[in-house]
């Protein structure tokens, strides 16, 4: 774990979250109390440019001679988060501080039953299958650039690097299996009402 500390990645990664989240409520603020718009959607807009950087600086290492390791396979993963998930919580935070500063209607609440809970259900399970295709395309490009072989998928356990695509590969299946499969076999059912209710 010191190890893996020591590398200026780990923290440029942590440096990357703490920024997504400051260019987040600065770009709100912004927009909902400063009345800055333009303003706004620039610092919004900044929110890309730190996975550019991220995914720059992961290549740039390999590519002086550090071999592919753990850090370089957490790089991936958490781009492929921030680029799956990072817009549904943009939005959501967007319609939260509108709700809260501007007047507007609060954010939908998740749907719970029926036809729209199994459509929610394979939206979000999509998002984490886009995760983990960026998060295994940039350890292709990584393993590309530092001129290493890719290991078989069965091998990937074992590896630093490919060890993280592993990890979230197992969580997709996992979440392909107790989430939309479920969901689409056994969709949960509004309660009756009852005549009380009604």
């Amino acid at each position: 774990m010191s190890e893996l500390l020591a590398n200026p990645l780990v923290w440029l990664i942590a440096a990357s979250e703490i920024g997504f989240w400051v260019l987040l409520a600065a770009g709100l603020l912004a927009r909902y109390v400063l009345r800055l718009r333009r303003t706004s959607t620039v610092l919004l807009l900044l929110v890309p440019v730190l996975d550019l950087v991220l995914i720059g600086a992961s290549l740039a290492d390999v590519a002086s001679g550090s071999p592919p390791g753990q850090v370089h396979g957490l790089a991936a993963v958490y781009l492929g988060g921030t680029v799956a998930f990072g817009h549904t919580l943009i939005r959501w935070a967007d319609r939260s501080v509108a709700h809260r500063f501007a007047g507007g209607p609060p954010p939908p609440p998740k749907p719970k039953y029926g036809p729209e809970k199994v459509a929610y259900e394979w939206r979000e399970w999509a998002k984490m299958a886009v995760l983990t295709g960026i998060a295994v395309a940039v350890m292709l490009l990584v393993s590309a650039v530092a001129g290493t072989e890719v290991p078989p998928v069965l091998q990937w356990g074992a590896d630093p690097m490919w060890s993280w695509a592993f990890r979230v590969g197992i969580v997709t299946l996992i979440w392909f299996g107790v989430g939309p499969v479920w969901t689409t076999l056994a969709p949960p059912k509004a309660p009756e009402r009852t005549d009380a209710q009604r």
